[in-house]
């Protein structure tokens, strides 16, 4: 017999009713909270940022691919990696049905990772994945936006991510289970692993100028971590003990 309160449709509907007006309490907010994103002041992009692509190296504008909007996922695959990040992954799992409706409607999606162009482009046939994906590989890039990190910024303690200093589970010493766990399945250990997070930027271009618009990290990128919407609205919720994902290619194997 089920733990879980039961009731009848009449006591369902009166709760469900009553959720209703909350999540739409949430919604509004929610639109609330995105003007304001949308409202935050433009920052020119001085520096020439140069990207190992498909297409050869080419400038940040370039990424945009013709639009004057650019969204880049800052990818978890570092140069000593020998795999992406099993949870970069399964967030990049969404990108490829989402790249055609964002291009016509003006807006750019690409990856951005640290590690070669060619460790990028092998994975991606691994993965059977289509959408652009870019190496910043020997630039500043990832650095200036906070998503890499040195070795000796790491032993210093003087990784700043999410807009703070410290104080994130993979500045821990030691590594926490879970950050070790993901760290063997990228085929490295825990302190290299970290020197590269995730997130996500914005950029604009305007009259040939680049703006950066925005940033988010960590749990900031829940947004686009497609699974995570669907579990919140199954019947036992993300139901989390550890790290239960994986590659999609890796389900079924011991």
């Amino acid at each position: 017999m089920t733990t879980h309160e039961t009731g009848t449709r009449d006591e369902w509907l009166a709760a469900r009713l009553a959720l209703l007006q909350e999540e739409k309490a949430l919604t509004r907010r929610s639109d609330a909270l995105a003007q304001q994103r949308q409202a935050l002041p433009w920052v020119r992009v001085d520096k020439d940022y140069r990207f190992d692509t498909e297409e050869g190296s080419v400038p940040l504008a370039e990424l945009f691919r013709g639009c004057s909007q650019l969204l880049i996922y800052h990818f978890m695959f570092g140069p000593d990696y020998a795999a992406g990040c099993p949870s970069c992954s399964a967030i990049a799992d969404g990108f490829n049905g989402s790249v055609v409706h964002l291009a016509n409607h003006d807006v750019a999606l690409s990856a951005v990772s640290q590690a070669p162009l060619a460790k990028l482009q092998a994975y991606k046939r691994r993965m059977g994945w289509t959408f652009p994906w870019a190496s910043s590989f020997g630039s500043d890039f990832n650095f200036d936006f906070n998503i890499s990190f040195t070795e000796e910024q790491q032993r210093a303690g003087l990784v700043e991510y999410n807009y703070v200093r410290g104080g994130h589970a993979m500045d821990a010493v030691p590594a926490p289970e879970p950050v070790a766990q993901l760290a063997a399945t990228c085929g490295t250990d825990a302190p290299t692993y970290a020197r590269d997070r995730p997130g996500m930027s914005s950029f604009v271009l305007e009259d040939g100028v680049v703006y950066h618009t925005y940033s988010t990290y960590a749990r900031g990128v829940d947004g686009i971590w497609g699974m995570y919407p669907w579990l919140d609205r199954a019947p036992r919720g993300r139901n989390e003990t550890g790290i239960w994902w994986r590659r999609h290619d890796e389900y079924g194997k011991q």
